[in-house]
Formats: structure tokens, C-alpha cells, sequence
């Protein structure tokens, strides 16, 4: 998005909350909403449009891992990292996934195809070793499982 046009749509997403307290959570998760993440230029807008500290902005958007300060990937994987997942293999799953996208832990891919983020349980230990990519779960996956899942989100999914 253009860097004009975000601090537009910042402003107009702000507008309804100037003056009032406890519009800063609100906004942020609107702009992400909008833009898929947190850029400075909308940072440094809303401190102005809600006369806030930028400090205190990114004290806010650091604090909550829902917000993002770094564009994300269209496909989000998040590999299971719990006791039941870790005894049968998600760690090799999630060493597989760096290697084929060629990233690393809370890293995005150079296209913005890819996220890769290690979870600490997804609640699925039946199907352990276990990932979502978005919002669907995919369960006692093999290594060969890996590309397979890539090439599927990769082509359409």
C-alpha cells in the first residue's frame, strides 16, 4: 500500500476514537486489519490522531503477539512445538519447513507466500504431530508431508 494512502486509511480507521480513551487497541488491530500489519508511517499516524506517544503505541504493539510490525506471509504455518508434538517429530517438521522456504523461526518468505511460527500447543495432540496453516490443522505428518503442504498453498489453497 501507498504510503499516503495508508496514513488515509489510518486516519479515517482513528477518526472515530479522537478524544476518547481506549480507542489505542481498537485502532491497531483495524489498521493490521487492513494493512496485515503494523508499519511505522500508521504508527506514527495514530499517535498523532490520537495525540499518544509513539512510545507507548509500540509498547502496545509489541506487548501483544496479535500485532505484527513486519509484512506476513499469505499462509501462516504454525508448527506445534507441544510435549505430545515434540516427542513425535515436529521438530524435524519444522526444520523441514525452514529448509524448503529457506526461513527461519517467525520469519516471512521474500515472496510473502510463507510465515513459519512454532506454537507452543494447537490442542490437537491426537494428531501429533500437528501444524495449521491459517485456519487449517493438518495432523500426523510425515517429513515427505512438508513439500506436499507447500506446493498445496503454494498453487491455490
Amino acid at each position: 500500500m501507498e504510503s499516503e494512502t495508508m496514513r488515509q486509511k489510518t486516519r479515517e480507521i482513528a477518526e472515530p476514537w479522537k478524544g476518547k480513551k481506549g480507542g489505542l487497541i481498537p485502532v491497531l488491530q483495524k489498521v493490521q486489519g487492513e494493512i496485515g500489519y503494523l508499519p511505522r508511517e500508521a504508527m506514527e499516524t495514530i499517535s498523532q490522531e490520537l495525540r499518544l506517544p509513539l512510545a507507548e503505541i509500540y509498547g502496545v504493539a509489541t506487548f501483544y503477539a496479535q500485532f505484527h510490525l513486519k509484512p506476513r506471509g499469505k499462509n501462516i504455518v504454525r508448527v506445534c512445538r507441544g510435549t505430545a508434538c515434540h516427542v513425535r517429530g515436529s521438530l524435524k517438521i519444522m526444520n523441514k519447513f525452514k529448509e524448503e522456504l529457506e526461513i527461519e523461526d517467525n520469519e516471512t518468505t521474500k515472496d510473502l507466500m510463507f510465515t513459519l511460527e512454532p506454537v507452543a500447543c494447537l490442542g490437537a495432540c491426537g494428531l501429533a504431530p500437528v501444524l495449521m496453516v491459517n485456519t487449517e490443522t493438518h495432523g500426523r505428518l510425515e517429513d515427505d508431508s512438508v513439500v506436499k503442504i507447500i506446493e498445496e498453498y503454494k498453487h491455490g489453497s
